[in-house]
């Protein structure tokens, strides 16, 4: 923001017009811009003359660039030193084919990539991080506080690159594997899924108990109607899918047990701005306590009006050393 740090040298702006008003008053002919032509002078001399008189403005426009100059024209800007300890969460995202059924608009998956992109917005002190999972799991962004790597990751996923199924209990326990390492006070593990588990390799209770172990607390959400849905039922062989309508299930007693378990909360969204308001809550739910403090800085910019004002008045010395010396006095 570009500001003025000492403004009251303006008052010259206003004392300026009343000296030459008060000058050319008492008849002084060559005070400021003012130069009288004589009677009796060659058409030549009197050229010069007027010339004169334009090469006066220059000196005027070169003590206004002082006057500016000597108000300190200046930007400033502050920066912030944040003193504190975040949260360390990770996402664990269901991308199993029912996450494209059609109750939402344009569905699940696209709405849940959506409203975490803000939630990750929101979150400048944390690191986060995001694991995926259908049939299988795996790590698709590490623990990371750049929040522009993490939202891009999100904005990249997409359903049918992992075997179909859910395996709620695997892509929690692919969470926690992440957070081990993690020296943070606090950690989270933000849960969602449309479905129920159908994958045994790892039972969802016992990746709870891992939680437990860990001081982790899991918050999951239940996205989607249940009941009758369009839904995908069949995958072409370009990748797309086939939908129609079939019953969707979810498996709320499960995300229920997983989130008391671990001390945290289970939410159900049957719309976008359910989802919204539950991504919200957490949000409040795990605030960070950090000190911020914060540095004014400021960068000058005087010397350049002070130079251009200098390069005027030396212009102005030339064109009259050289062109109308004859008829200076």
């Amino acid at each position: 923001m570009m500001v003025l740090d000492q403004p009251l040298w303006f008052i010259l702006l206003v004392l300026w017009p009343a000296a030459f008003w008060w000058k050319r008053k008492k008849g002084n002919e060559q005070a400021f811009l003012t130069l009288s032509s004589s009677d009796g002078v060659g058409e030549g001399r009197g050229r010069r003359i007027q010339l004169l008189r334009s090469v006066l403005v220059f000196r005027h426009v070169a003590l206004l660039l002082l006057v500016v100059a000597m108000a300190r024209p200046q930007k400033q800007w502050t920066t912030q030193k944040v003193e504190g300890e975040g949260i360390d969460i990770m996402m664990a995202l269901d991308i199993s084919p029912s996450m494209l059924s059609r109750d939402f608009e344009p569905d699940r998956l696209r709405v849940s990539k959506r409203v975490a992109i803000d939630f990750v917005q929101k979150r400048p002190n944390d690191r986060i991080g995001l694991v995926v999972f259908s049939a299988e799991a795996f790590t698709h962004c590490p623990l990371t506080p750049d929040k522009r790597v993490v939202q891009q990751f999100i904005e990249e996923v997409e359903v049918g690159v992992l075997e179909d199924g859910t395996a709620i209990g695997l892509g929690l326990a692919t969470a926690l594997n992440r957070l081990k390492s993690s020296a943070a006070k606090s950690k989270i593990v933000v849960l969602l899924t449309d479905g129920e588990n159908t994958v045994p390799t790892v039972l969802p209770e016992d990746a709870a108990q891992i939680a437990v172990e860990m001081g982790v607390k899991v918050y999951t959400i239940g996205i989607g109607k249940e009941g009758l849905v369009e839904s995908p039922v069949s995958r072409f062989p370009d990748g797309s899918y086939a939908f129609d309508i079939r019953r969707s299930v979810i498996n709320t007693q499960l995300l229920e047990s997983i989130a008391r378990i671990t001390g945290g909360r289970f939410y159900r969204a049957f719309s976008a701005a359910d989802l919204v308001e539950i991504y919200d809550e957490i949000d409040r739910l795990e605030k960070t306590k950090v000190e911020i403090t914060a540095y004014k800085q400021s960068a000058d910019y005087y010397q350049w009006l002070v130079g251009l004002s200098l390069f005027i008045l030396i212009v102005e010395y030339l064109i009259r050393w050289f062109f109308v010396r004859s008829v200076t006095p």
